[in-house]
């Protein structure tokens, strides 16, 4: 692109602005004579043109593409996605993203949840909680390449029994310390699935920690008070009090990282590119559609990742109202 046509794409999306702003104004200045609803609507406009091009169109586009072969041309029907579900290589995408999303979830949503109502009130709180929060200030590309050198791994046939290699990876060295055989956490299938599961419990952890640390907070003193006077437990305070009450918040924590695992892409990518079966449906689809050049099938990997997200969301929206209404 020239210089000329920069300046005039500039100047197309200044006449936008000059054009939304001007309709703001316009829609403003008639406030006092026209319904609130009708009003509500001129300033929602622009907001359902903007999804109708940025989301919507992509999306039908997207759904339209899955029934056309590899090279965009040749219409195949429903073929893209019987390959997902009967090529052995496609199997062991789904089978490694059901992973993610039985696992992670729970197991991230556990550790914050138990983290929580440990260190609720103690001394040292905040500190505490900045330790296990931390990892969500990092990127999930940063967070991969820590871990991807926590798991390095180095043969002891490169070296000799008098001097054996130096192991980078620090859960290798500690094996070495110990007497044991180093041992390549990321090659190995299915066990490499779930080292690379542990990263985004990690990261997750820290997540549902502050999000159910303040909905413990939330409690009402009175109902604390309450139990503690009737003489229970601090395991039946926790089952009868604190997990009920705190429902809401642990089906959100739940859901949230739910898609976040559906949708992973880049702790794959990054440790392993997907090699040694640990492929997932997200990398799988950008494989497919900018690598191999395959869009049909990229397509359809696509529109799988999003059917697989509704009823999630479906989910978290009913149990948000649920909340609401009670």
């Amino acid at each position: 692109m020239d210089i000329p046509q920069k300046l005039l794409a500039v100047l197309y999306a200044l006449a936008a602005f000059a054009v939304v702003v001007g309709l703001i104004l316009v829609v403003a200045t008639w406030t006092e004579r026209r319904r609130p609803r009708a009003v509500a609507w001129w300033f929602l406009a622009p907001t359902f043109a903007l999804l109708a091009v940025g989301l919507v169109w992509p999306a039908l586009r997207t759904i339209w593409l899955s029934f056309f072969g590899p090279d965009g041309s040749g219409f195949v029907g429903l073929r893209n996605y019987g390959t997902i579900f009967t090529s052995s290589e496609d199997l062991v995408v789904l089978r490694n993203t059901v992973l993610w999303t039985l696992v992670t979830p729970f197991v991230a949503t556990a550790i914050g949840l138990v983290y929580a109502v440990l260190v609720d009130g103690a001394r040292g709180e905040s500190f505490s909680k900045a330790l296990i929060f931390l990892p969500m200030a990092i990127s999930l590309v940063g967070a991969s390449i820590i871990w991807k050198f926590m798991y390095d791994f180095k043969s002891l046939d490169a070296g000799t029994k008098a001097h054996p290699p130096q192991q980078i990876g620090l859960l290798n060295q500690i094996i070495v310390w110990l007497g044991g055989h180093p041992y390549d956490f990321l090659l190995n299938s299915p066990l490499n699935t779930f080292f690379l599961i542990a990263v985004m419990i990690w990261i997750q952890a820290g997540f549902a920690m502050t999000i159910l640390s303040a909905s413990i907070k939330a409690i009402p003193v009175d109902v604390v008070e309450a139990a503690r006077l009737d003489g229970v437990s601090r395991v039946q305070m926790f089952r009868f009090v604190t997990l009920p009450t705190i429902r809401p918040a642990v089906v959100v924590v739940l859901t949230t990282i739910a898609i976040a695992c559906l949708k992973v892409f880049d702790v794959v990518r990054t440790m392993t590119g997907g090699n040694f079966g640990t492929d997932v449906i997200a990398n799988e689809f950008f494989t497919q559609s900018f690598s191999a050049a395959n869009y049909g099938l990229g397509a359809a990997l696509a529109v799988l990742l999003f059917v697989l997200v509704i009823p999630i969301v479906v989910y978290n929206v009913r149990q948000m109202r649920a909340s609401e209404a009670r």
